[in-house]
């Protein structure tokens, strides 16, 4: 990259629709910094008061911008559909989706109403699937662009796809299975890429991570009075503004020097913070064999199938079966 990006270095938006999960952090700063460059704003989220207080928010701050709140769980595949299935009726087309939101190490382990772990059923599957079913609305985009969220976490050297383990049924510790997720999301967004090289969709994936960022993902999920933390709270100047950290989802969503299959994070302090610069990428990442593996049981989990066309809707067919809901 030629020069430390900034958004004075975003182009105009103005025309292009983008949808972002999450209403919060870095969902929040993304949607403000993309209405602000014209952009036709969706933000996407479980909580309507939380939505509602992020939509205004960025009118207080841009009066002008076009944003609007859609309601979805990324821990429910009905939900997930459900939210396609509007948008499908609504827009035309999609340019930019980007997979932002996120749950963080909760301390025991949890599920999502599909009964899948907690962490990587919305991280990762939820994401999955969103992004599978408006692949057609994508495919209708100009320059149309998916951007995955990643962490540092995953450069950990024992990140890995426990693929005889993936919901942690057997063995639950936060963090790895925190990291395992965002693994998984890395992989998807590279396999994503290339399966849309050769099928020819035209859509580019491209991945991100935000270093140490100050949003409040460690207070809501552990907890203000974990380790974690605790760390946030009384060391937050380790970690940097929210708006900083979202300079690489931003360069990867709208910078014409972002190339698809990409990965980006901040620049310094071993990727901590900083502008954005091209990320280490774990060597695990890499393993295309893993990557395909975990594509296969990732469809047969949610019942979405990507294709050429149209990807398949609902939860039919034999890797559908319905699991057992929550409530």
């Amino acid at each position: 990259m030629s020069k430390s990006w900034k958004l004075d270095d975003m182009p105009s938006q103005k025309g292009r629709t983008i949808l972002i999960t999450g209403t919060g952090g870095l969902g929040l700063e993304d949607a403000l910094a993309l209405a602000r460059a014209g952009g036709d704003v969706i933000i996407a989220g479980r909580n309507p008061t939380k939505g509602a207080d992020a939509i205004r928010r960025i009118k207080e701050q841009a009066p002008q911008a076009s944003v609007a709140l859609e309601i979805v769980d990324l821990g429910d595949l009905a939900s997930i559909e459900a939210l396609a299935n509007r948008l499908k009726e609504t827009r035309d087309h999609i340019d930019v989706l980007i997979n932002n939101a996120g749950v963080m190490t909760p301390p025991t382990r949890q599920t999502t109403k599909d009964g899948f772990e907690l962490q990587f059923g919305t991280n990762y599957l939820g994401h999955f699937a969103l992004t599978g079913h408006l692949l057609p609305l994508l495919k209708l985009g100009q320059a149309p662009r998916v951007v995955t969220l990643s962490s540092i976490a995953v450069r950990s050297a024992s990140a890995a796809i426990n693929f005889d383990d993936l919901q942690a049924e057997r063995h639950y510790k936060p963090m790895p299975v925190y990291t395992q997720s965002k693994l998984a999301c890395l992989m998807f967004a590279f396999e994503l890429q290339r399966r849309s090289e050769e099928a020819g969709w035209g859509v580019t994936s491209i991945a991100a991570h935000p270093g140490v960022s100050r949003t409040d993902l460690l207070h809501n999920a552990p907890g203000r009075h974990s380790a974690q933390g605790i760390l946030r709270t009384f060391l937050w100047f380790l970690f940097q503004p929210v708006a900083q950290g979202a300079l690489p989802t931003l360069f990867a969503a709208t910078s014409p020097e972002a190339r698809g299959g990409g990965y980006y994070g901040p620049e310094r302090l071993s990727e901590t913070r900083g502008h954005p610069t091209e990320a280490q990428i774990p060597r695990q990442a890499l393993e295309k064999h893993v990557a395909r593996k975990l594509w296969e049981v990732s469809e047969k989990l949610t019942g979405i199938s990507f294709n050429a066309q149209i990807p398949t809707l609902g939860l039919s067919g034999p890797g559908a079966t319905t699991i057992a809901r929550e409530g």
